[in-house]
């Protein structure tokens, strides 16, 4: 789909996530695309397109992306999002890019539809340990990131490993205050 080019790519996900409702994202590469700024997802995207020789139409790609946003705010979408803490200390773009970024993270992560949960460094991880990035759209799909594709995932048995999976992780994450200040002390590694 990405040959077709990144705005493409970037469309063709909009009815997914019109019809969703619960959204359960955990991510262990980069920011999720719901919660990036243009500045990070423009700096993601020319590297996707880099990597797998798509089109260079990044710019669109990021507009999409960022009218995709609109979702956040409606009301009627809940969004269960976790980061683990890695991903805060792994500059994308550069560091003005990754300090907008982090503070938008702040931001976004007070707005009453969604919450963010940062997954410590260092914390014990029992079953909960990392895995490919995915999303749980409702309890119909996921959608899992892979180096050269995204696989989807629709059979319900599946569904349910990953739903498992995100408890587990969301078990070992921190909320509010404790992620804030995560995310305050990455912000504060860039120097």
């Amino acid at each position: 789909m990405e040959r077709a080019g990144l705005k493409r790519a970037q469309e063709s996900v909009r009815p997914l996530f019109e019809r969703t409702r619960r959204f359960r994202i955990y991510q262990s590469w980069v920011i999720p695309g719901l919660l990036q700024t243009p500045a990070y997802t423009a700096a993601v995207l020319r590297t996707v397109a880099t990597l797998r020789d798509a089109p260079d139409d990044v710019a669109d790609a990021v507009a999409e992306r960022m009218q995709r946003q609109h979702i956040l705010h409606t009301g009627i979408h809940r969004f269960a999002v976790l980061v683990e803490e890695w991903v805060l200390r792994t500059v994308i773009g550069d560091t003005e890019v990754m300090a907008g970024q982090l503070g938008h993270l702040i931001a976004v992560g007070t707005l009453p539809s969604v919450s963010l949960g940062i997954i410590p460094m260092g914390v014990p991880r029992g079953v909960g340990w990392p895995v490919e990035s995915f999303t749980v759209y409702d309890d119909a799909q996921v959608n899992v990131e892979l180096v050269s594709a995204h696989l989807t995932v629709t059979q319900p048995r599946e569904i349910d490993e990953y739903a498992q999976s995100f408890a587990y992780l969301s078990q070992l994450a921190v909320y509010g205050a404790e992620a804030r200040a995560l995310i305050t002390a990455a912000i504060n590694a860039l120097g």
